[in-house]
């Protein structure tokens, strides 16, 4: 069974969704606040909370995204993509051992279920632009800024 919290962010609600293997999702939304006891959408807010005041660069949370085995290894590249830095989707294709799949790696970034702790913002575009995101370019450009 899926759980969910609704936690405000300075980029709006998100809602966290976990299943009792981990957390499923973090996204965008709408929907006003919603408080939980379950104690892995309580970390993550916590987590969250310490990651947009500036005191966590890294997310120990147990994921459990749900997508391809393409996008799953893509998800896991993103992952090790350092605080602070940035990688193009071309970068992450050849990381991946795919160097051909830079499309197939920005379809696999633009569903990514997990954003921020899955971090899809830090990718780019191969000339340095900022390129599409799910949540609107400028809330990329507020995490990246933010990251600096």
């Amino acid at each position: 069974m899926e759980e969910y919290c609704v936690m405000d962010s300075p980029l709006g609600p998100l809602k966290i969704t976990a299943t009792d293997k981990g957390i499923s999702g973090i996204a965008f939304c709408a929907e006003s606040l919603r408080e939980t006891d379950h104690p892995l959408l309580k970390e993550t807010e916590k987590q969250l909370r310490e990651y947009f005041a500036g005191n966590r660069k890294v997310f120990d949370l147990p994921l459990d995204p749900q997508g391809t085995e393409f996008q799953k290894l893509v998800w896991q590249a993103l992952r090790d993509i350092p605080f602070g830095a940035t990688r193009s989707y071309g970068e992450i294709a050849r990381v991946i051992g795919r160097p051909k799949a830079a499309r197939a790696v920005g379809m696999a970034n633009h569903v990514n279920p997990i954003v921020i702790v899955v971090p899809c913002h830090r990718v780019i575009g191969a000339d340095g632009r900022l390129t599409g995101y799910g949540g609107g370019l400028d809330k990329k450009e507020y995490l990246l800024k933010h990251e600096r």
